[in-house]
């Protein structure tokens, strides 16, 4: 087992830097529309009845603004060390590895999600969409540095195929997920697709794992309605887990 402490501490500092600018980047986020359905309604129209006193985060409230959302006390501090965690290890375990072009900017987008579907139940598209055209520009500037053009070829599969099974999903089962999942699921595969087959099926393995597993925990501790518990917190942890692993296996 390999590990990169020079690599380590530089994409730790870049993390720590960009996980601080969290808080405003989400104070900047529009507030969303009605998220859809299949059947073309609102995704709260097929939400069950519940008695929101009995939760910590009730289904049947006002959405919390995001502008009251970066304003939560220690938020950016706290927002900065999972940046350098995340981006740290990921320095550690892989090195000077061309995926960090994309990797190291997916961090506070990736941290911003989690932080605002925790809160809200909802993952933003202007955070989502733009994010799939730069980390498809810098997974092709990594290809090319590299001279790894299976990997990108990998990267489309991972996206197409994820976002493809996801979409499925949402589909036939509505109350499995929200549409935002679905197109987080296809950004973090077009990520864990460039790493390479096994760290996507890792990586996407394991945020179902850890989603099953934490949602029914939350909804036992009553903190999330079971139909409402935030899913995109566990695909990033489960993505972040594939490229670790990643590393480990010695391909970074």
């Amino acid at each position: 087992m390999s590990w990169h402490p020079y690599a380590a501490a530089a994409t730790a500092a870049v993390g720590l830097v960009s996980g601080a600018l969290v808080p405003a980047v989400v104070a900047r986020l529009p507030e969303p529309r009605p998220e859809p359905t299949p059947d073309g309604g609102d995704v709260n129209d097929i939400a069950p009845a519940v008695n929101e006193a009995d939760y910590s985060r009730p289904v049947d409230v006002d959405k919390e603004p995001y502008a009251d959302v970066a304003r939560l006390p220690g938020l950016q501090w706290r927002c900065a060390l999972a940046g350098a965690v995340a981006s740290g290890l990921l320095g550690a375990r892989l090195g000077w590895t061309p995926a960090l072009l994309f990797l190291l900017y997916l961090v506070p987008v990736c941290v911003a999600l989690a932080v605002v579907d925790w809160r809200t139940r909802y993952l933003p598209t202007r955070l989502i969409a733009p994010s799939y055209a730069v980390v498809a520009a810098l997974a092709v500037l990594a290809s090319a540095l590299g001279s790894d053009w299976r990997a990108l070829g990998v990267a489309a599969v991972g996206w197409l195929g994820t976002f493809a099974f996801f979409f499925l999903v949402w589909f036939l089962v509505p109350r499995a997920w929200s549409y935002g999942d679905v197109r987080l699921a296809g950004l973090l595969g077009m990520a864990l697709g460039w790493a390479g087959p096994a760290p996507l099926l890792v990586g996407i393995w394991l945020g179902f794992l850890l989603g099953g597993v934490g949602g029914l925990a939350l909804s036992r501790l009553r903190v999330f309605h079971h139909a409402h518990v935030p899913l995109g917190p566990f695909l990033v942890l489960g993505a972040w887990a594939g490229l670790l692993w990643w590393g480990q296996a010695g391909t970074g």
